[in-house]
């Protein structure tokens, strides 16, 4: 049995940058502050983590603050992800298709976004229905927190125990490749994103693609 968990920005879709633009919105709309996030960067990190950067860099208070922030920002999303930029990376409808089809192979989510950011950048390109479950942004702030969430709700949602040896997280970023390889779980990088497939490498992971429509080294991960 494995679980097979995703990152969403830079590996399975490109929102065409709907979510930096959301955040900039909201930041102009609540604090009069223009392009509040230039300099800051955001990739692999947790939307939590990106907003407290932003408002520490522009001196404003969390406290009170930041549910309102995630609140506005959930609007300009849904707003924003209606974009003509936006599009889904190489090969991932036939993978996951391909995934959904065998028995014990699990899939879920693990990914920066809070989960109503996660599902609405989704939701386009009708990506939902593959991944029941996952962990958040939402649920913790560090990112290296959110495998042994995934795997509680995964346990909690089937009533099956899984390893971490059954774990595969697949992402763009070396934050990725760190929250896998900290507990021991396997890591595949794929090169989508900002960083190369030596830069993927160099991070820890096992194995690093160019892109999933490349997925045979997937599948020598699963032993199949």
């Amino acid at each position: 049995m494995y679980l097979i968990l995703f990152d969403i920005d830079g590996t399975l879709i490109d929102s065409g940058e709907a979510g930096s633009r959301s955040l900039n919105l909201s930041f102009n709309k609540l604090f009069s502050i223009v392009n509040a996030f230039y300099g800051i960067s955001m990739a692999g990190k947790t939307d939590t983590e990106i907003i407290k950067e932003g408002m520490l860099k522009h001196g404003i208070t969390v406290d009170g603050n930041l549910n309102l922030v995630i609140r506005t920002y959930l609007k300009y999303l849904q707003k924003e992800i209606n974009n003509e930029r936006r599009h889904i990376k190489p090969g991932i409808y036939e993978l996951l298709e391909k995934l959904s089809l065998i028995k014990d192979i699990h899939l879920g989510l693990l990914t920066g976004n809070i989960e109503p950011g996660a599902r609405i950048k989704l939701d386009p390109f009708g990506l939902n229905k593959y991944f029941p479950t996952g962990a958040f942004g939402s649920d913790d702030e560090d990112r290296n927190e959110l495998l042994p969430i995934a795997l509680r709700r995964f346990e909690d949602r089937c009533r099956r125990n899984i390893g971490i040896d059954e774990c595969i997280i697949i992402g763009d970023t070396p934050r990725d490749v760190f929250c896998a390889k900290i507990y021991g779980a396997k890591c595949l990088g794929v090169a989508t994103g900002p960083y190369s497939i030596d830069e993927l490498k160099d991070a820890g992971a096992d194995h690093a693609v160019k892109d999933l429509s490349s997925y045979e080294i997937l599948f020598k991960l699963l032993n199949m």
